[in-house]
């Protein structure tokens, strides 16, 4: 009898290629209102999972919890299970002006300033997602932005503020924990992977501004959110490419 993993406690019985994977177990949650027949999976330490179907596709959704380990043995257990396509969907800090609540934000390619994924690779190797995946995505959210994220391990560090002004000057659009290290590992096992962030906080000087109206902002968030779970699932049940 095969053993499920064991961190996620998945099993090649999902019977699905396509995973979405986001930090949060409470988003997993209320991402079960955009699928149909929806079955609860598992749910172990920070794992947890469902499955249910998208326009007939079946598709496995699962939290990772925060940062580039946990997220990297997220990343090898599903490749073990048999999925090839996983898209992130997460949250992201803007390091741009410009870029309001809500909005998304998909990673062209990713600054690795994370520790795991030179376990991996070297430093010189590229975190870059799928050529098919992004197509869909410019194909399904022509209006997103598009470009070069970051990914990091923390936020309390005491030069945080200096690091977000340099790399906001080489244009980064945003920032998050986990996208570099989904891409490294999948590019490793032969997954295809994409990055849809939804942006949650403003970049410093528009911040008052932007969230001047709390509820308001988690109005805009809340729909970032829905966005960015519908346009993973428009990708991954599209075949055309």
């Amino acid at each position: 009898m095969t053993e499920p993993e064991p961190h996620t406690q998945l099993l090649p019985t999902i019977n699905t290629d396509s995973a979405i994977i986001m930090g949060d177990p409470a988003r997993v949650e209320r991402s079960k209102k955009f699928l149909d027949d929806v079955e609860d999976w598992a749910f172990n330490r920070e794992y947890k999972s469902i499955l249910g179907t998208y326009q007939g596709k079946r598709i496995l959704v699962m939290s990772t919890g925060i940062g580039a380990p946990s997220t990297g043995i997220a990343i090898e257990e599903l490749n073990n299970v048999g999925v090839k396509k996983v898209i992130r969907v997460g949250s992201a800090g803007a390091m741009q002006a410009g870029i309001d609540l809500g909005k998304l934000i998909i990673g062209e390619g990713v600054v690795r300033d994370d520790g795991l994924t030179g376990k991996y690779v070297p430093n010189i190797y590229p975190a870059v997602p799928s050529f098919r995946l992004m197509a869909l995505a410019h194909y399904y959210a022509p209006e997103a932005f598009y470009g070069i994220i970051r990914s990091h391990d923390g936020f309390y560090m005491d030069d945080n503020a200096q690091n977000e002004a340099f790399w906001s000057s080489k244009g980064i659009l945003g920032a998050d924990m986990e996208s570099g290290a989904m891409m490294v590992i999948g590019r490793q096992r032969g997954l295809e992977t994409l990055s849809i962030l939804n942006n949650v906080v403003l970049y410093e000087g528009d911040l008052a501004a932007g969230v001047s109206d709390l509820t308001n902002g988690d109005d805009l968030m809340a729909q970032g959110e829905t966005d960015s779970i519908k346009l993973a699932l428009n990708i991954l049940s599209d075949d055309s490419l």
